[in-house]
């Protein structure tokens, strides 16, 4: 088992106050009550979050606050999670306990879901703090600014790049800036090829 490194156990405030904060909000087609289910199945995450490869619950139903998880990555990152809010259909939080990468000193992510007339609006916020200046430098050091919150076309063609499929495997590149996998060249003149997964035989 990879070595893990202890977490700040920050409290559910940690998500309002946290030095770095990467908020995403977005209207969805489906009721809070579906939204929710997707996000307490642990099976859902890697098909919509691309970083994760596994999630995997530690602690026994009914599921809430303390309710425990671990969550494998890409790169060989595992964190151990525990839930800070769990409010079904309204909001779900949690913080990374334990991680195998010590460039993270405290860790949080925060979903809230509020129903529309044509189904809800979720605020997704990821909460962060670098652990000391090892841990800011991997943000920030040497990158186009852009590049940190969005995703660049040279950044996405990296992962594409013909014989590697490696680097920039989330849509948020601060992830991949945490796990040593982010890439974010000002340009990009190699061989890509488009992903094939998506394609299916009718």
């Amino acid at each position: 088992m990879a070595k893990r490194h202890a977490c700040e156990r920050v409290d559910i405030g940690f998500v309002d106050r946290a030095p770095y904060r990467f908020v995403s909000t977005v209207d969805l087609a489906i009721t809070p009550e579906q939204l929710f289910e997707v996000l307490a199945d642990e099976t859902s995450w890697p098909h919509w979050a691309s970083v994760i490869t596994k999630v995997t619950w530690t602690s026994p139903e009914p599921r809430g606050v303390g309710t425990t998880r671990t969550v494998d990555m890409r790169g060989g990152i595992t964190g151990d999670e525990e839930f800070l809010a769990w409010e079904p259909f309204t909001r779900m939080a949690f913080r990374f306990n334990e991680s195998t990468t010590s460039a993270i000193a405290a860790f949080a992510e925060d979903y809230r879901v509020v129903p529309t007339a044509n189904g809800c609006h979720l605020t997704w916020i990821m909460a962060m703090k670098p652990n000391g200046l090892a841990g800011r430098f991997g943000l920030f050091a040497g990158r186009p600014v852009m590049g940190f919150v969005f995703q660049r076309p040279e950044s996405h063609c990296v992962h594409h790049q013909e014989g590697v499929h490696s680097f920039n495997y989330s849509d948020l590149p601060v992830w991949d800036m945490l796990f040593g996998t982010f890439r974010n060249p000002r340009r990009f003149e190699a061989r890509a090829r488009p992903p094939t997964d998506h394609l299916i035989d009718r």
